[in-house]
């Protein structure tokens, strides 16, 4: 058998607070932005004329479980 042996020699480093919490904020503006147009998108709140918004997400509403009609 062979005597070497593997020692660990990386440490982890942590990521600073300030590094991480601006794309925290922007990954949940995005999710928010998202949530809005697959789950509210459509009637009197609508930002847009017409069903196409409603019609592109519309199999996500039903996963998510959205109910649209």
């Amino acid at each position: 058998m062979s005597d070497i042996a593997l020692t660990p020699s990386a440490s982890v480093t942590p990521i600073p607070l300030g590094e991480v919490l601006p794309w925290a904020i922007f990954g949940g503006l995005i999710m928010l932005l998202a949530i809005y147009f697959i789950g509210a998108e459509e009637g009197a709140m609508s930002l847009f004329s017409g069903m196409y918004v409603h019609e592109f997400v519309h199999d996500g509403r039903h996963l998510l479980g959205f109910p649209c009609h």
